[in-house]
């Protein structure tokens, strides 16, 4: 664990703000309920006190002793409150159009320190005008803002596949499993994906939270690629039944999707991911391998594998 953060609350603890949103399929997808879970009960453990802002649908399952609030990180200042006396915020699902209300509501309670769940995605948008940016509007927002930040960027949470958000691939296996003990996917054998345990992610977050070491950062919290099949393989043995996986086309995969509410947008990224991952497998787990500070190294243990993913939620998919 690297040197604390300095700032103290009255009662000693410090109180820390995490935010969650309902799944979205559009842009700014991302697992907030999963990780913050794992996240709160990580800063409780600690000796933190926390604080959620939750959209409707995330409110329940989190940990005993977590202060949960109604409302949306969208619309902060509906909830200026749950600011007051936070120490850092764990800022996950903002948009763009009302990031800078988050901000001065942030600098108008004094919190100190942001960390950012992002993506990869500001690494595309760079090359596109500022006005089509989704993920970079909100990182350079945060930057431009004065308050101290860390920009996290993961690989494909394991278990947006539970909450319904990005990636599309794996989105429809609890039914298809559950009732026809079936996996249909393209890129079945050769198409790859780079995932990261929910829990790993949300340690990096602690850390970046309650050390200083990841101020003014972006952390690349990528884990290793894994391929389609490996993960139908983890989760027939995880629920001790043969799950037959058929490879289709990838024009009928988008339909799949498609009926499932994906965007094209979305389709075309999980599609160009699995093609482009396969075909340059050794360099990208080179470039996964290669990433400093690595995740082991932040978090001081080696990083969950999708095999532990399905044990833990086998039930899913029974």
């Amino acid at each position: 664990m690297g040197r604390a953060s300095s700032v103290t609350n009255a009662s000693g603890s410090r109180l820390r703000l995490l935010t969650a949103v309902d799944a979205r399929k559009d842009a700014g997808s991302s697992p907030t309920g999963v990780v913050g879970r794992k996240l709160a009960r990580q800063l409780l453990d600690a000796g933190d006190r926390v604080r959620v802002l939750a959209e409707p649908g995330q409110i329940h399952g989190w940990p005993d002793g977590v202060d949960v609030v109604e409302g949306s990180i969208t619309r902060p200042a509906q909830h200026p409150e749950v600011f007051v006396g936070v120490d850092g915020l764990f800022l996950a699902g903002a948009v763009p159009t009302t990031v800078p209300d988050v901000l001065r509501a942030v600098q108008y309670a004094g919190v100190p320190r942001i960390v950012v769940l992002s993506s990869h995605g500001p690494e595309y948008e760079r090359a596109y005008p500022p006005e089509t940016w989704f993920w970079l509007a909100v990182e350079r927002a945060v930057e431009r803002s004065g308050v101290e930040w860390t920009h996290i960027r993961p690989s494909a949470v394991m278990g947006a596949m539970v909450e319904g958000t990005y990636p599309a691939t794996g989105s429809d296996w609890q039914g298809t499993v559950r009732d026809e003990r079936t996996v249909r996917e393209a890129f079945l054998n050769d198409g790859y994906y780079p995932f990261i345990h929910e829990d790993d992610l949300a340690s990096v977050a602690a850390a970046a939270l309650r050390t200083d070491d990841h101020v003014g950062s972006v952390v690349e919290a990528v884990g290793m690629p894994i391929s389609t099949r490996a993960r139908v393989d983890s989760i027939a043995r995880a629920i001790g039944a043969e799950v037959a996986a058929i490879e289709i086309t990838p024009d009928a995969s988008r339909d799949i999707w498609r009926r499932r509410g994906w965007p094209d947008s979305g389709i075309d990224v999980t599609l160009y991911g699995l093609q482009e991952y396969g075909a340059r497998l050794a360099e990208l787990t080179r470039w996964t391998l290669d990433q400093r500070p690595a995740v082991h190294e932040i978090i001081g243990r080696p990083l969950r594998g999708f095999d532990e993913w399905a044990v833990e939620h086998a039930h899913l998919f029974r």
